[in-house]
């Protein structure tokens, strides 16, 4: 159990501190996946003193049933988008059906990303680590396609570092990155915020707040 995702981040930082003594980590990057793994990345990258960054993703919910995630897509020149097969097949949605469901999130995504960001470019991955952070995984589908992009992207490690996530997610997520931290496992997996305390949710402001606070750690240690 943690109490916030403040905790969560800190539990996690030194997780990654352990695991990562091994091997000179100063030039990675720490990417968030926003909203809720934006708070948990903060204290990651204080913590390892990196620069922080997003990815923005979006789940695609299932009809009548939003928090089932049947895929996720990404920003970027195109919409990509990562089907999760094995709910698709349970629900009966074949993939057009998905990618006509994906377009209805699009807008948000753009919003987001205009919001967020503004101006300001992405911080570059190419030949750089990268620890991929959020706040918990159900199933994966978010982080499938932040991987596969990443790695588009030219990132020379993927290091994927969660609070919590089932068994079979962290399985499949260890065929996609070179290391899976998870600090929790739990046989029995209801969902993410069952395994804190203060679970609300994060907020556009909060978010905005912590990536211009980075930006400007960033700033400062590039001059």
């Amino acid at each position: 159990m943690f109490a916030d995702r403040n905790d969560a981040g800190q539990k996690l930082a030194r997780e990654l501190a352990r695991q990562l003594s091994g091997f000179d980590h100063k030039m990675a990057l720490v990417v968030a996946l926003p909203r809720g793994g934006v708070p948990v990345a903060e204290q990651v990258a204080e913590a390892l003193d990196l620069p922080l960054d997003i990815l923005l993703v979006r789940k695609v919910g299932a009809p009548g049933y939003p928090e089932v995630a049947i895929g996720a897509i990404s920003d970027g020149e195109k919409m990509q988008l990562t089907i999760n097969r094995e709910v698709c097949d349970q629900l009966g949605l074949d993939d057009e059906e998905v990618r006509d469901l994906a377009q209805e999130v699009l807008p948000e995504l753009e919003r987001r990303k205009r919001l967020y960001c503004g101006d300001r470019p992405t911080l570059a991955v190419k030949g750089r680590p990268v620890i991929v952070v959020d706040d918990g995984a159900a199933t994966g589908a978010t982080l499938r396609i932040a991987l596969r992009v990443l790695r588009e992207r030219g990132a020379t490690r993927l290091i994927v570092a969660l609070p919590v996530a089932p068994v079979d997610v962290v399985e499949k997520l260890h065929a996609l990155a070179e290391d899976v931290i998870c600090l929790e496992i739990p046989s029995s997996f209801r969902a993410v915020g069952a395994h804190y305390r203060d679970f609300r949710q994060v907020d556009d402001q909060e978010v905005v707040r912590i990536l211009e606070q980075a930006n400007g750690a960033c700033d400062h240690r590039l001059h």
